[in-house]
């Protein structure tokens, strides 16, 4: 098997496993970057990704100048990856030289760094674009079609490796939460019941209480509620605040 082929399949292979509890993305991308230099005869490449805010922001980089090239296609808003992010295709550039109307910054900056293409993939599932990947080559000419759908396909799996782990990242932080927010129910509970007793209320009345006294003192409800059943908190200073503000001596 040649070893472009092998290098190929091990590289899809690298892709596919971020199913590990320690994936990370970070080294995830930069071996992506890395090994599409030499699979497909770049230059340089890199990726960019689009933020929660629809920003693209550089997420791996070849090299330090493929990063400051690529900052620059974010800063003027333009370059192979922009267009390939917004049409949701394959982007070519064959001869750097004829871009230069097309990306008036991008081109001669590009130029200037030595390189000739520039060739983009997005990065993609079905109808969701996330970002793009940026290849580079110091040669003019079109990649042939085949390094094309390669390239297309590596993009494809990084979409889906990428995505995974936002949606496993969001389903543990969305079990957190809800974990919190049933740990918090039960404390506030035993607080609103402390407050209910030691302050003759009821609990609508300590709850009320209990939620004044956050606000006031700019904590969260289930820190107050814990600070109330653990005792370190005194049920009397509740309403010391509200007691002063409305010009009284608080309860004994």
């Amino acid at each position: 098997m040649a070893q472009r082929e092998t290098l190929l399949i091990e590289t899809f292979v690298k892709l596919a496993d971020t199913m590990v509890k320690d994936f990370d993305v970070v080294d995830f991308l930069s071996v992506l970057s890395r090994r599409c230099v030499d699979l497909f005869d770049a230059g340089d490449a890199g990726l960019m990704l689009v933020d929660a805010d629809g920003h693209m922001q550089v997420a791996a980089s070849s090299s330090h100048e493929m990063r400051v090239l690529e900052l620059l296609e974010i800063q003027h808003d333009q370059g192979p990856c922009p267009d390939a992010y917004r049409t949701g295709a394959p982007v070519q550039c064959p001869d750097l030289r004829d871009a230069t109307q097309r990306w008036p910054q991008f081109a001669p900056d590009a130029l200037a760094a030595g390189f000739r293409s520039a060739h983009a993939l997005p990065l993609r599932l079905r109808d969701v674009t996330i970002g793009a990947l940026n290849l580079l080559r110091v040669e003019p000419g079109a990649l042939p079609d085949e390094d094309i759908a390669a390239a297309q396909a590596l993009a494809d799996v990084a979409t889906i490796g990428i995505l995974h782990h936002r949606a496993a990242a969001e389903s543990h932080l969305l079990s957190e939460q809800l974990q919190y927010a049933l740990n918090s129910r039960i404390v506030i509970e035993q607080a609103k019941g402390v407050i209910a007793h030691k302050l003759e209320l009821n609990t609508d009345q300590a709850f009320e209480v209990l939620r004044r006294y956050s606000r006031d003192h700019n904590q969260r409800l289930a820190d107050t509620a814990v600070a109330v059943v653990d005792r370190t908190l005194d049920t009397a200073a509740l309403t010391a605040k509200r007691s002063r503000k409305a010009g009284r001596s608080p309860s004994p």
